[in-house]
């Protein structure tokens, strides 16, 4: 199973396209069942205003996009205000009124109706006809209009509000001879509370579907609604406990004599979830009973070897094949942390063959009891082909879609389907809907295709299996590999840490601190050095001197073992952090080398004729580096290189706290062919950096660290009147705000802040540490926070287990503990740490006004205020007016909220819907403005030009005589 996780797509489809293969004879019959099934689904199409209302919006149109973007956000809205701001934003562009009246469903034109009438009051002029009608309505008119909308929404996708109701729709007509499997509309867990109330709502739903066992009613679980630290870093905590949460459900339902099955999640949990799913399948108490289920993910490369492990299990398992419900967010995390290949397949078409031949293990299984969740009339016509005579298995689809595929099969065939059908308020919905939305409207899913009019019948049930033998089983073209992302530049590449066994070699890589001997700093010396190496190394060839940047960028990666334990040991860098460390050197290195390439050449200018005039970019000299502890490779590193692969020497000064990772990685960079006399490490402390700054041998500095530091830089540049005016680059701290307004998820808002106020121990220049919420929920998101401020481990950063470690030294733990002792505000929520070590607790503090924090405190403490409802644009100036501008975060689903933010942020980085560190070079290119830096942004395109002198020449050819060019100039094609 591990050989396959992340194998290269034709490597694993070879096989599954044999066990998918249909022979002519059966090809034929599939064909020709699969036609019946569609003629079935085209004709529900116009049967029931739920299939009406999907078919008048599709998920392909800006109306559909403005349904879901509505529907995800507008049952949450608590206060008007936001709620008409969400509706303006979302249905002011729409084409509403060319849906008026087009559906054979009465339900489906009045909700049409509102929104048409939403749209005249939010997108037409005052004098709009349709605004002058109903303005009297107002507002709230539009609000109940288009909350009724959203209502029928939840009603497509949601069973019932509760589990009772969702039983008693099961017994309409409608579902006559379907049964269901109730998911309790858990998502993931934030919270010790968040898990607690849907384990008893399991149990809940559990007890009530008992009741009529008769019905073949089942439930579904989640494994991460039930533990909110369901990560593989965590496993010796989380596994333990869902093993005994899922123990006692299925104790439960085997008791009650109905089914449960676990869902699956995303990849990195597979592993996990197997091991909890054997120790329940294990236990002798479950002996006997037949209703243990758990799902499979078709799409994941994974899927055959895990089908095969569920049938060695030494019992009957319910099997649920599926397609994938996490394909998005999957190939986005492994692009972002640099794996080595997808775990999942990345065309759709590959996905299909893969339940195939899943599909076909599981029918021929002898401990496996197949479900099979499909829309897709060809799939199901292959299943039915393959299984003969036999109704040995069921089928299953999601509650609203795939009405009248199996209708016929089950009330006249005899076949069992099963309906997935989730239960819970339509509040909750959110992101269950957008995802299912999402997953099934996408263009190459066959629902989608089914509603395209322009597809034939041939289009449609095309085999997948000739699709993707006809392309040797490769990989999307426009999905590249991580180490692709970037073209022509070799991405970084990461550690898969969810993979156990890497998890564990690395925890015992970084435990121990290597030996590295640090010099002892010469600043003068180190000068005279660099200045008399600056006139052979500016003339080496910026190719080869590219070159040389990119092999240290292999040697980083080469030796990253080494380089991540000295950041754990010295830096107190967590293993995530370290990783990320290693890899932002290397980018920096290629992204540098390939800009030096680009932006250095010489520039042929336009002028009059008989004269030649170019630009060619030079290094300036002698360049001083001034480094923090924070970053004390990545940002150390990323100074040093810009300067060098310009043609400038570099005396490079780290932290007084981080002198190791410095000396190792430059003698890296001389192993890579950097000479020894234009790179030299000086370590030291203040005395160091007065000392280099001062000397007028330096004609360019590069700082990065405090504000005041800084600025005593820039007024030591200033002193001599007879020094050439130096320029400096400088990236300082911020007072970085995040702004959350009442349409933001909650459980998304959580997350992102606790990643940007306390990884790291809050000791990153762009670490949030103002949370601004919209008064309206600020109760709520602050409960939560709390709630998952509680799950947070401090211990060593080298524990894997670890969330937040030590900081940097005595002085910043002096700081940040006097600060909490008697801080601006009121202390909300704080944590207990360990007795021995520079620990600082994560803090919440309340304050009573945005201006209340005046000062960067560079530690895991963050503070919170709230903002009025409407006032986005007097928050970001409130912000604004304290004068820092490095990073700002915006949590909301309005689009304009975006647009607002971006056009008077006065920040170097706006982060939208997403944590606020973490950028990433050539990406997110980073710095700010005001007191939080000078600019130019590092890892961006811009940052080269400040390290080097533009030399313009201009020739007069004709000097010697007359213009040779313009006199041999034929008559111009005469």
């Amino acid at each position: 199973m591990a050989a396959q996780y992340r194998a290269p797509e034709p490597d694993i489809l070879k096989p599954l396209l044999a066990r998918a293969a249909l022979t002519p004879d059966s090809r034929a019959r599939v064909m020709g069942h699969a036609s019946g099934l569609l003629a079935d689904l085209r004709a529900a199409q116009n049967k029931g205003w739920v299939n009406q209302f999907l078919q008048e919006y599709r998920l392909n149109s800006s109306e559909g996009v403005a349904l879901l973007s509505l529907a995800e956000a507008f049952l949450r809205v608590p206060d008007p205000e936001t709620a008409d701001l969400l509706i303006a934003d979302k249905l002011g562009d729409a084409d509403w009124r060319a849906h008026t009246g087009e559906s054979n469903s009465s339900l489906v034109n009045i909700a049409t109706w509102g929104l048409v009438v939403g749209r005249a009051l939010v997108g037409e002029g005052d004098q709009g006809p349709l605004r002058r009608l109903i303005s009297r309505a107002g507002e709230p008119f539009v609000r109940q209009a288009v909350g009724a909308a959203m209502r029928m929404m939840g009603e497509i996708f949601v069973m019932g509000r509760t589990i009772d109701e969702a039983m008693a729709r099961m017994r309409k007509p409608d579902n006559r001879g379907f049964t269901a499997s109730f998911d309790m509309l858990g998502e993931a867990a934030r919270t010790i509370e968040d898990a607690a109330r849907y384990f008893n709502a399991y149990t809940n739903a559990i007890d009530a579907v008992g009741r009529d066992p008769a019905a073949g009613h089942s439930i579904s679980v989640k494994l991460s609604a039930l533990h909110p630290r369901y990560e593989v870093t965590q496993y010796d905590r989380c596994v333990p406990a869902l093993t005994e949460m899922l123990e006692a459900l299925a104790v439960q339902a085997a008791g009650k004599g109905i089914a449960l099955t676990v869902d699956a999640e995303e990849s990195e949990r597979l592993e996990m979830s197997l091991d909890i799913i054997g120790a329940v399948a294990a236990l002798p108490g479950l002996k006997g009973w037949d209703g243990f289920g758990m799902a499979v993910q078709a799409y994941g490369k994974r899927a055959r070897p895990v089908v095969e492990w569920a049938n060695s299990l030494d019992r009957l398992m319910n099997v649920r094949l599926v397609k994938g419900a996490y394909w998005d967010s999957e190939i986005k995390r492994t692009q972002v942390e640099g794996l080595s290949d997808y775990p999942l397949f990345t065309r759709k078409a590959a996905t299909d063959v893969s339940y195939l031949a899943v599909a076909r293990d599981m029918l021929d299984a002898k401990n496996i009891r197949p479900a099979f969740a499909s829309h897709n009339a060809l799939t199901v016509a292959t299943l039915m082909e393959w299984a003969g005579n036999s109704r040995e298995f069921e089928f299953q689809r999601l509650h609203g879609m795939g009405d009248g595929l199996y209708e016929r099969l089950v009330l006249e065939q005899g076949y069992h389907c099963r309906i997935y059908a989730p239960v819970g308020g339509h509040r909750d919905l959110l992101a269950y809907l957008v995802r299912r939305l999402l997953e099934n409207g996408a263009n190459s899913s066959f629902v989608h295709q089914l509603a395209d009019e322009n597809l034939s019948e041939a289009d449609i049930l095309a085999d997948p299996v000739q699709k993707i033998a006809a392309v040797g089983g490769t990989r999307h073209p426009s999905i590249p590999l991580p180490i692709d992302l970037f073209g022509d530049r070799k991405n970084s590449t990461g550690i898969d840490l969810s993979d156990r066994d890497v998890l564990a070699k690395t925890a015992k890589v970084v435990a121990k601190l290597p030996a590295v001997e640090v010099p002892k700093a010469d600043v003068a010396a180190s000068i005279e050095r660099a200045h008399a190496a600056f006139p052979a190394w500016s003339s080496t060839a910026v190719e080869q001197r590219a070159a040389i940047m990119e092999s240290l960028a292999d040697s980083f990666e080469a030796n990253r073992d080494e380089l991540m334990a000295i950041c754990v040991q010295e830096a107190f860098k967590t293993i995530p952090d370290a990783i990320g460390e290693v890899r932002e050197a290397a980018d920096f290195c290629r992204y540098y080398a390939q800009q030096a390439r680009a932006g250095m050449q010489l520039i042929e200018l336009p002028g009059p004729t008989g004269e030649r005039n170019t630009l060619h970019l030079d290094g300036r000299g002698v360049w001083a580096t001034i480094a923090p502890w924070n970053f004390p490779l990545a940002i150390f590193l990323g100074q040093t290189v810009a300067a060098l692969v310009t043609g400038n020497t570099v005396v490079a000064k780290p932290a007084p706290q981080t002198p190791k990772i410095a000396a190792a990685a430059v003698r890296l960079a001389h192993q890579a062919g950097v000479p020894e006399d234009a790179l030299i490490l000086a370590p030291g402390g203040p005395e160091v950096g007065a000392a280099l700054t001062a000397d007028p041998r330096i004609l360019g500095v590069a700082f990065t660290g405090s504000t005041a530091t800084a600025k005593k830089i820039a007024r030591s540049l200033l002193e001599d009147d007879d020094r050439p005016i130096v320029p400096l680059i400088a990236e300082t701290g911020g007072i970085n705000a995040m702004i959350v307004d009442s349409t933001a998820l909650p459980e998304q808002v959580v997350a992102d802040v606790v990643t940007s106020s306390f990884r790291s121990a809050g000791q990153r220049c762009s670490a949030l540490r103002l949370l601004l919420l919209q008064e309206d929920i600020a109760d709520g998101v602050i409960a939560m926070l709390k709630g998952a401020m509680d799950l947070l481990v401090l211990g060593d950063p080298a524990d894997p287990r670890t969330d937040v470690g030590p900081v940097i030294d005595q002085g910043a733990y002096d700081r940040l503990m006097g600060y909490r002792a008697a801080p601006k505000g009121k202390v909300l929520k704080t944590l207990d740490s360990p007795t021995t070590g520079l620990f600082v607790p994560p803090t919440l503090i309340e304050l009573d006004r945005i201006e209340d924090l005046q000062t960067e405190w560079f530690g895991p403490i963050l503070h919170v205020a709230t903002w009025p409802a409407g006032k986005l644009s007097e928050t970001i100036a409130r912000v604004n007016a304290k004068g820092y501008g490095l990073t700002m975060g915006l949590h909301s689903r309005i689009a304009r909220a975006g647009d607002v933010a971006e056009a008077e942020a006065a920040v170097g980085n706006l982060y939208v819907n997403r944590s606020m560190i973490g950028a990433v070079v050539g990406s997110q290119p980073f710095g700010g403005e005001g007191l939080s830096g000078t600019g130019p942004k590092a890892g961006g395109p811009h940052y080269l030009y400040r390290f080097v002198a533009e030399r313009a020449v201009s020739v007069d050819t004709t000097s010697a005589g007359g213009n040779a060019t313009l006199l041999s100039l034929d008559e111009g094609g005469i």
